[in-house]
């Protein structure tokens, strides 16, 4: 079958599609045929060689979730589960494959009327969005801002805040249409990359959720309410200056609190109970999804170009 695998870290020509045998379900797993790969930006981090300290190695086969039919299961996985439509989290690797393997712990059926192209603009990032504001303990009535809100993640993170009655919701992004795209799904009030501009907006936020990371990681703790929490889920910015922490020790007596947040803190069973109700949700059309463009596996490596150009609104999805 064939699959995209990082052959030298780096930019998006580092990618190579190649042939690789046809994956063996071990105990415990399922085999899916993909319909639709997301393309995420964790991806575009462990591509370029960020997460090198973590272990990956050249020949690292990406990708992290799908969506498509069983094809096969492993010892002790009901066979039933064979035909079925599913989406999978296949954890750091396997996912750009014609077909890859996940543990059925980790595959959720997919409810009638949603893609399965829609299922991986969801899948990964909405429990982030999800649990990231749980994590900043967002309440009803609280300013809200979402850094890099174009992406999957702060797309859903937006929805979110709004539909739970968030007294503002402010995006920052990289043009007037995108602006409006993102009011479109509850933006209240539309920043620019540097979190200026937008008449009316607050000066201050209870809540950032914070995609992008980067060296203008401080000015945005600059923004936070007295008792505001910042809460990071992402680094596609890179890393922000080793020093950030001074900010929140020079205004200590206004209490604020920053946070970082992985998906991989929360319990499996939890993670699927939010992903399933999302799931419906998207399917009665009570959430929604962007998928900016579907492009064949082995155009990989133009889906992370637009990543790095920073043309992508939503996510982008790759088809075998």
């Amino acid at each position: 079958m064939k699959a995209v695998v990082i052959r030298e870290f780096g930019n998006p020509e580092g990618l190579e599609v190649i042939d690789v045998p046809v994956p063996v379900p071990a105990p415990g797993q399922v085999r899916i045929a993909t319909e639709a790969i997301g393309v995420g930006g964790v991806d575009a981090v462990i591509r370029r060689g960020t997460l090198a300290a973590y272990g990956f190695r050249a020949g690292h086969l990406l990708g992290s979730e799908v969506a498509g039919s069983v094809t096969a299961v492993g010892e002790g996985v009901d066979a039933s589960w064979i035909g079925r439509r599913v989406w999978a989290f296949t954890g750091l690797s396997g996912g750009y494959a014609e077909q890859a393997v996940a543990s059925v712990d980790d595959v959720l059926p997919l409810p009638h009327g949603l893609t399965s192209t829609d299922a991986v603009a969801l899948g990964a990032s909405g429990v982030v969005a999800h649990f990231a504001l749980e994590r900043a303990r967002f309440a009803p009535g609280e300013a809200v801002l979402v850094r890099g809100a174009a992406g999957s993640i702060g797309i859903t993170a937006v929805q979110l805040a709004a539909r739970n009655g968030a007294g503002s919701v402010a995006v920052t992004t990289s043009s007037a249409e995108r602006g409006a795209r993102l009011r479109e799904l509850g933006a209240t009030h539309v920043l620019n990359r540097s979190g200026e501009g937008g008449q009316d907006a607050p000066a201050g936020f209870d809540v950032v959720i914070d995609v992008v990371g980067g060296p203008q990681l401080p000015l945005f703790l600059d923004r936070l309410n007295s008792n505001g929490r910042y809460v990071a889920v992402g680094v596609v910015g890179g890393q922000p200056p080793a020093d950030f922490g001074t900010r929140l020790m020079d205004a200590f007596r206004r209490s604020l609190s920053f946070a970082t947040f992985s998906s991989d803190t929360v319990p499996g069973s939890d993670r699927n109970a939010v992903r399933s109700s999302q799931f419906a949700d998207a399917a009665l059309g009570d959430l929604r999804t962007r998928v900016h463009e579907v492009l064949p596996l082995d155009q990989a490596a133009l889906a992370h170009r637009k990543m790095d150009a920073g043309e992508v609104f939503g996510r982008v999805v790759l088809a075998p």
